[in-house]
């Protein structure tokens, strides 16, 4: 039976490849679907799983999210510094650190942080060391630049008419172990770096030493007062654009009133209770908003959901027409060779045997469908996955799971169920009537 199914098939290879082809193509459209929005279900909660708590100016909750874990380039409203010296000397935090936004450098992002950030959610060092001083940047394992090599930051991007800044310079010195994450793509700088080359910073610096130099002088503090402010706006003056030092040290003990505004601070509370507490302490005051971003991705999952139950429909619908175009084909190919099943029994071969032979020869077109289907569905996934870990900076992991596995045994059980109404009029169809049609 077999052999003389392999011989019709391929007797029969264009017609065959046709169908299987219409098949596959059906199958791979719901296929690729479910496989890509899991892949982003995955991949997002993994490049989002290392940051517990992100604190920013009150608007756009996702907007917030993809910039500051996600790097997606976008104008944040600025928080007080102030902020993340309170999350600095709160019990309740492990560790707080700022992220500063707005440079480029060949399209990858640069981001001011600290080396808390790095330390605590990076995975290591490839090669090099973390910055020691403002004129040195940290490179992500998908950067494409190597230790020593001079980076020029652009406010923006340059094909979206950005500019670069005049005169400022960073040396890489260290490079990262992959993470899987946006990071990869990163530019990491001392934030310090980041303020200075937008004039920021230098004055609370100057305002700061002021300070100290009239507590350690009371009988002069009026006329150190009006020193300080005359010194700050000479400050503001030549610093305005001066940009960084490159060999300026890093100091990451701020006072209250040194910070500039910040778009963003991640957070990593001590514990769930504590993360809790200081969402409501940081989204109930009116003047910034507290996120997990788990909540934010949540959100966008059920609209992931929704499109994907859409794209399902389409793909079902998709699949419904080929089944009745495949069953619609084959009972005209059965009508078609009334007079070789009419031999067929003629020449003695049980009604049983017909049955199969029939039966068989459209299953094995059907399941070969099916199976090609999935294949390309795996395949397009890959893909899509791939151009966007270029464009967005993490992985999406494209895998099946259980229940494509039962997918793949309904499709297949479905096949058989269709491949039954061919084989049954072939089974009834009568040796002389056949022979003589």
């Amino acid at each position: 039976m077999i052999r003389f199914v392999l011989a019709d098939l391929k007797r029969l290879w264009a017609g065959s490849v046709v169908i299987v082809l219409l098949i596959a193509l059906a199958v791979a459209l719901g296929v690729g679907v479910s496989l890509q929005e899991r892949a982003l279900r995955l991949g997002s909660a993994r490049a989002a799983e290392k940051f517990d708590l992100v604190i920013g100016a009150p608007g756009s909750e996702t907007q917030l999210i993809l910039s500051s874990v996600f790097l997606q380039p976008s104008a944040l409203p600025l928080i007080s510094g102030d902020n993340l010296i309170d999350l600095s000397e709160d019990p309740r935090v492990d560790w707080a650190a700022p992220v500063g936004f707005g440079d480029f450098h060949a399209g990858y992002p640069i981001v001011g942080t600290t080396t808390t950030l790095i330390d605590r959610t990076g995975s290591g060092f490839a090669a090099g060391h973390i910055f020691d001083v403002e004129g040195e940047a940290v490179i992500g394992s998908a950067v494409d630049l190597a230790i020593g090599e001079t980076i020029t930051p652009t406010h923006g991007r340059l094909s979206e008419g950005g500019h670069a800044h005049g005169g400022v310079t960073y040396t890489v010195a260290g490079k990262l172990n992959p993470t899987g994450t946006p990071w990869d793509r990163a530019i990491l700088v001392p934030i310090q770096a980041v303020w200075h080359v937008h004039g920021l910073g230098h004055e609370e610096d100057e305002d700061h030493d002021h300070e100290e130099e009239e507590a350690g002088h009371d009988d002069h503090d009026h006329d150190h007062a009006e020193e300080a402010g005359h010194h700050d706006d000479e400050g503001e003056h030549e610093h305005g654009h001066e940009g960084i030092d490159p060999d300026a040290p890093l100091d990451e003990h701020w006072h209250r009133g040194s910070v500039p505004g910040l778009p963003a601070i991640l957070v990593k509370p001590k514990t769930i209770a504590d993360a809790y507490k200081l969402r409501q302490e940081y989204r109930g005051n009116g003047q910034t908003l507290a996120v997990f971003p788990g909540e934010v991705l949540t959100s966008l999952y059920a609209t992931l959901g929704d499109m994907k139950k859409v794209l399902a429909v389409i793909a079902a619908g998709a699949q419904l027409l080929v089944a009745a175009a495949l069953l619609l084909v084959t009972v005209i190919h059965v009508g078609q060779r009334r007079r070789q099943i009419g031999a067929l029994r003629a020449f003695g071969a049980p009604g049983g045997a017909v049955f199969g032979i029939v039966w068989l020869e459209l299953f094995v077109l059907v399941a070969a469908g099916v199976l090609l289907g999935f294949a390309l569905g795996y395949a397009a996934a890959q893909v899509l996955s791939g151009i966007f870990a270029a464009e967005r900076g993490f992985g999406l992991p494209v895998a099946f799971a259980a229940e494509d596995g039962v997918l793949l045994l309904v499709l297949l059980a479905v096949a058989a169920v269709l491949a039954l109404l061919p084989a049954v009029l072939a089974y009834r169809q009568a040796p002389a009537e056949a022979l003589r049609g």
